[in-house]
């Protein structure tokens, strides 16, 4: 359904229907979880979304902060779905920064490849005993 046809659409619908959350159930637990506000406000599921309004949605690791173009009630591609929001230049600049620092923060570690032998548990316990010599 195209903004022409219908002034608002429920913001829980919106948010499945641009494709943030796989399913309305997702998109209405993350509102009523204060994980979506409209221009800086919290939002209820059943809350009335029009087009030109600013939302802050966070999902896992990320936020995203979009301004709404265009209302749709039904779920279509997602080159379609994109046409429905714009984000800011801030919010992807900061996605990407986020990303990159979550990335470096993993290539420090490395899981070892199988359990501690009897020799490395005892040096294990004795690192976390320092205070015992």
């Amino acid at each position: 359904m195209q903004a022409e046809e219908q002034a608002t659409v429920r913001i829980d619908i919106w948010l499945w229907a641009a494709r943030f959350y796989k399913t309305r159930s997702l998109a209405k637990q993350a509102i009523t979880g204060s994980k979506v506000e409209v221009d800086g406000q919290p939002a209820k599921p059943s809350r009335s979304l029009r087009g030109g309004e600013t939302l802050r949605i966070a999902r896992g690791e990320e936020t995203f902060e979009v301004l709404v173009l265009d209302l749709s009630d039904t779920r279509g591609p997602a080159s379609v779905a994109q046409k429905l929001y714009r984000e800011s230049e801030e919010s992807i600049a900061r996605r990407a920064a986020e990303r990159e620092q979550r990335k470096l923060e993993r290539a420090g570690y490395r899981a070892p490849l199988s359990k501690p032998d009897k020799r490395a548990r005892r040096l294990i316990q004795a690192l976390g005993d320092i205070d015992a010599f």
